[in-house]
């Protein structure tokens, strides 16, 4: 039976920790899975089904929601495709269910690319690379966009990933985030404000267990100028040459898996379902059975930033820009 997620790229490499192994889809580019050791950092889902809760997916070019689809360019009123239907909004950009082609492959990485042409409500078009490598503590991801249309172009990048610790109920781990702020929305989940995170239930800079949180809520203050509150409680420098922000979950015997973005990554969502089809230990890994994820999304902007602006890159004719982040593990194969 074909992968409803197309073509499947499996990745793998010998670490320090133990044997690594990711499997990127050639549709939405996406992270299928992700191991090392033998133990899950993502969550995984068979090939038979479409990404659940789009996990693993890349955000591209806009990240999380747009209100009602519609978002004014010079006075001109441009309407998306109402991709939400039942919070009347458009998610989650145009490549969730586009073909990526692969551009180059070798043991331990991959290189897939994908064209957002024009269409309406997003008038013009974008050359996009997405490169997953993996290393001796992780896997990195580089993204890559390209203007090549004739009139400047509005572009947010983000992903989607469901971060885990195999053999470790999810409950029990424990969720930091670099981030000052909370983004502040309606009943639809769109932005009303941005709020300080400190005195609230939105303060997770020191921690809190999965069990405690139910969280489908954008963040802001990460990167440059937020919190000097390291998630892992380290300072500068961070563990990775290209990061900016890291947010983890950690298992109460001190293993952590680690999410990093680089200076472009000044958004973070948090979206902890109680109903993911997750591969319960010791299950048919055919057979996934509701349960709990964490998903931490690395996003350029926040939720409506055609219309906020805020975080909202405007690339220019021919212009090109690099995003990376990456997810690393610590206390692993000791």
């Amino acid at each position: 039976m074909r992968a409803a997620t197309g073509f499947q790229y499996e990745l793998r490499a010998a670490t320090p920790s133990g044997p690594a192994l990711a499997v990127v889809t050639e549709v939405a580019a996406g992270l299928r899975m992700y191991s090392v050791d033998g133990i899950d950092l993502v969550e995984p889902f068979p090939a038979r089904s479409v990404p659940p809760k789009g996990a693993g997916i890349v955000l591209m070019p806009w990240t999380n929601r747009i209100r009602d689809g519609v978002w004014q360019q010079g006075g001109v009123r441009r309407e998306l495709a109402l991709t939400e239907p039942e919070l009347g909004n458009a998610v989650h950009g145009l490549l969730r269910y586009s073909p990526y082609r692969l551009l180059s492959r070798s043991t331990d990485a991959v290189t897939l690319a994908a064209t957002v042409f024009p269409q309406p409500g997003y008038p013009f078009q974008l050359d996009t690379t997405v490169t997953y490598t993996l290393t001796d503590d992780g896997l990195d991801v580089t993204h890559t966009v390209r203007n090549v249309g004739t009139e400047p172009a509005p572009v947010a990048l983000g992903a989607h990933p469901y971060l885990k610790i195999g053999g470790v109920p999810t409950d029990d781990l424990r969720l930091r985030l670099a981030a000052d702020t909370h983004i502040d929305v309606d009943d639809r989940l769109n932005p009303v404000g941005e709020s300080p995170v400190a005195g609230t239930r939105f303060d997770l800079r020191e921690g809190r267990e999965v069990r405690d949180l139910d969280l489908d809520d954008g963040f802001g203050g990460v990167g440059p100028g937020a919190s000097s509150s390291h998630p892992l409680g380290h300072p500068a420098p961070l563990g990775h040459p290209d990061a900016r922000s890291e947010h983890s979950l950690t298992a109460p015997d001190g293993r952590s898996v680690i999410l990093w973005g680089d200076e472009h990554i000044r958004y973070v969502q948090v979206f902890t379902p109680r109903n993911f089809p997750v591969t319960a230990p010791g299950s048919d890994a055919d057979e996934p059975v509701p349960g709990r994820a964490v998903a931490i999304e690395p996003m350029t902007a926040p939720a409506d930033a055609f219309n906020s602006g805020a975080g909202l890159r405007w690339l220019e004719p021919e212009e090109t820009w690099t995003v990376r982040w990456g997810i690393r593990h610590t206390g692993f194969g000791l």
